[in-house]
């Protein structure tokens, strides 16, 4: 049995020691939800704990006054924990409910659970902050704050001001309903904004004059739904039109703008899609003899995996096994799935790992470590971070099987007892193969290699424009 300072015992014992601590950091961002860029709250939250730690803070890194990186120790290796906590427009919840009972009209929650995943990865960066300095090792602990990755891609930005360059491993996590080191990759993704300028005109005395740039937004989406029989089956294409050019019928709209979302299974395909989209636009503005101005607002790449610290993290967790949920956690996602949520829902949660788990309230174990890789249909900024170092992640069942991301019915949960035990089971899992990393000479290393070999030694280009600025597009207010 391993028995030194950076054991898993040892670094799971530092954990337990602060769960009061990081459970009240977490349950407070829930209660006080903040949009994307604007988590003043939050970020000052994990700034005062963390500065008790012992942490040193660097405030506003990569030009975001809600982004920060708390570092300790000399020496060694650098060790990196990436830390979310921006929450989802309109999706405000009271706790502990199994029907829908918004907070306020129209208020923002946790609709994610990154609550739950600053606090959780903060956690564990305090946990091995504190092993190294009570035995003298050398090495570098690092939490990054990193606001907006629901919309805004904070972690893009940070890439792009060099602040992972130094870094030797990242660890980070997501609340889940299962329990396994995630194996897949994500999509790339480009988001932009088409905006058609025309000429107004009354649309009834001279219509000849007006040139519509509503019919242009029209024409692009057309030109974009019969695009998508021509493009990967794993790749999407959405769109919101965000500024349909006035409510009076009467007058020839001579402002319009829609908002496209591309994505894909690599960078390189989203880029070439993104492209198709942008042609479509200007053939759209020739058709009705307006002009499109397009503009990149967000963009980031799909996550590359690494085998060499997902094996490792794997083993440890088979050690630790799975949250402790009591019967009081079970009682309530039982009350909660049968009040709440659907047998849809069930398969669609649990239906990429094991559908046999559908049947359950909430999973209490292991699930393997897939034999391929696979492919998450989403996308995080956590990818542009997995080009420039070795990033290993893992899922934690904080929730009912069968809740969905991005609902009500995750956000009633997430500062319940059966959340805080998923946390606890992530922050262990994250730190104790962190310390792994420092205790075996070896393992960085063979990390290193095999991103090198994913990268095939390109370099990390980042996909954010350097004109693009952060907050440029963010959830209305």
């Amino acid at each position: 049995m391993r028995n030194d300072l950076l054991s898993l015992d040892e670094i799971g014992r530092r954990v337990d020691a602060r769960r009061y601590d990081y459970c009240s950091l977490s349950d407070r961002i829930w209660a006080a939800p903040e949009l994307a860029f604007e988590e003043h709250g939050a970020a000052s939250e994990q700034i005062a704990l963390l500065e008790r730690e012992g942490f040193h803070i660097r405030k506003g890194v990569a030009g975001m006054q809600t982004a920060f990186m708390a570092e300790f120790g000399s020496g060694g290796p650098v060790i990196g924990f990436l830390g979310e906590f921006d929450a989802l427009p309109g999706l405000g919840q009271m706790s502990g409910q199994t029907e829908r009972k918004p907070s306020g009209r129209g208020a923002p929650g946790h609709g994610c659970g990154h609550n739950l995943l600053g606090s959780g990865s903060a956690l564990a960066a305090a946990a091995l902050k504190e092993a190294l300095a009570t035995e003298g090792i050398a090495g570098r602990v690092r939490y990054y704050g990193c606001p907006a990755e629901e919309n805004g891609s904070g972690k893009t930005f940070m890439a792009r001001a060099g602040l992972f360059d130094d870094l030797d491993a990242a660890f980070c996590w997501h609340p889940n309903v299962v329990n396994i080191v995630q194996t897949a990759s994500s999509l790339a993704c480009i988001q932009a904004r088409f905006r058609f300028t025309g000429a107004a005109s009354h649309a009834a005395i001279s219509p000849h004059l007006g040139r519509s740039a509503l019919d242009a937004v029209e024409l692009m989406n057309v030109g974009v739904n019969y695009m998508r029989e021509h493009m990967p089956s794993d790749a999407r294409v959405h769109y919101a039109i965000v500024d349909a050019g006035g409510d009076a019928p009467n007058v020839v709209q001579a402002n319009a703008e829609s908002l496209y979302l591309v994505r894909s299974a690599h960078l390189r395909q989203a880029e070439r899609l993104f492209e198709r989209v942008r042609r479509i636009a200007e053939g759209a503005a020739l058709m009705t003899e307006t002009t499109v101005e397009m503009r990149v607002v967000d963009a980031n790449s799909n996550v590359l995996p690494n085998t060499v610290l997902q094996e490792a993290m794997h083993e440890n967790m088979q050690h630790l096994g799975g949250p402790d949920f009591d019967e009081m956690d079970h009682a309530f996602a039982g009350r909660l799935r049968k009040a709440a949520l659907t047998e849809d829902d069930m398969m669609a949660s649990v239906c990429t790992y094991d559908p046999s788990l559908a049947a359950q309230a909430l999973h209490d174990g292991l699930l393997p470590m897939p034999a391929s890789e696979g492919l998450v249909m989403g996308s995080t900024d956590v990818g542009d971070v997995s080009w420039i170092v070795p990033t290993v992640q893992c899922n934690t069942a904080c929730f009912a099987i069968g809740t969905q991301f991005h609902t009500w019915q995750l956000v009633t949960q997430g500062n319940l007892p059966a959340a805080h035990k998923g946390m606890l089971l992530a922050a262990k899992a994250m730190a104790s193969t962190a310390a792994d990393c420092i205790r075996d000479p070896a393992l960085l290393p063979q990390a290193r290699a095999e991103l090198n070999e994913r990268t095939g030694g390109r370099p990390y280009v980042c996909p954010m424009p350097p004109e693009v600025s952060p907050g440029e597009l963010q959830f209305p207010g």
